[in-house]
């Protein structure tokens, strides 16, 4: 069953920047892994927070999402940034937009 992830995170002011760079580099290391099929970067209208979209084909992805060594990097990286824990909402798919006909990743 497709998993749909929704993340907020919210970096102290003064780290706002480097918690971009990381968070940036994450999502190219992530939209590479195996069971990944979108992992979207967005800015809040505040510019204080950053939103996370993922989606993964299984439960099996997601672990091996969170035990990948980029996560962990991350999540080492940008602890004492946040100035708040970063919110997650897990939710399951019912009815999603096609993938293309070759099984690509739309952009």
């Amino acid at each position: 069953m497709t998993i749909g992830i929704f993340a907020t995170i919210t970096p102290q002011p003064q780290h706002r920047a480097a918690v971009e760079q990381a968070l940036r580099l994450m999502v190219q290391h992530s939209r590479a892994e195996a069971g990944n099929l979108r992992y979207d970067l967005f800015l809040r209208d505040d510019g204080q927070a950053f939103d996370l979209f993922e989606l993964y084909v299984d439960q099996a992805a997601v672990d091996a999402h969170r035990q990948s060594a980029h996560y962990q990097h991350y999540r080492a990286a940008t602890a004492d940034w946040l100035s708040a824990p970063t919110q997650v909402r897990v939710v399951h798919a019912l009815d999603l937009a096609p993938f293309s006909q070759s099984g690509e990743k739309r952009s």
